[in-house]
């Protein structure tokens, strides 16, 4: 019982951390961005990139906040399938974005949802 409440408290912090991340994705200062997720300054000022970075942040946003608002909708057991779900989204969009954009995002976002996606399981 206590891994499971644990997992519960991870999955609620994995969805804060969406949103903070389209938070910082959508209205974070240049610099911050850029060494937030590895990117060039330069880069990151570009009207494309901050379009780009705008969109991405929206997608975290949502899955931030559909992690969050399905606490209130459904019951156990039916919300842990829909958390486990959800944490095996992040998970894989995290190994590809650890591989093609950040290797901070193997820690940072996929640690804790999949930590959290395990002990779901208990």
């Amino acid at each position: 019982m206590i891994l499971i409440n644990i997992g519960v408290i991870l999955t609620i912090l994995v969805g804060i951390e969406h949103i903070g991340i389209m938070w910082l994705e959508i209205f974070g200062k240049p610099d911050l961005q850029a060494k937030s997720f590895d990117m060039d300054i330069n880069f990151v000022k570009q009207p494309a990139a901050k379009t780009a970075l705008a969109n991405q942040g929206i997608y975290n946003g949502m899955l931030g906040l559909l992690i969050l608002i399905v606490f209130f909708f459904f019951r156990m057991p039916t919300l842990i399938t829909i958390w486990q779900l959800l944490l095996a989204f992040v998970v894989v969009v995290a190994i590809f974005g650890g591989f093609t954009a950040s290797k901070k995002i193997f820690v940072v976002q996929m640690l804790p949802a999949l930590i959290a996606f395990i002990l779901l399981f208990f």
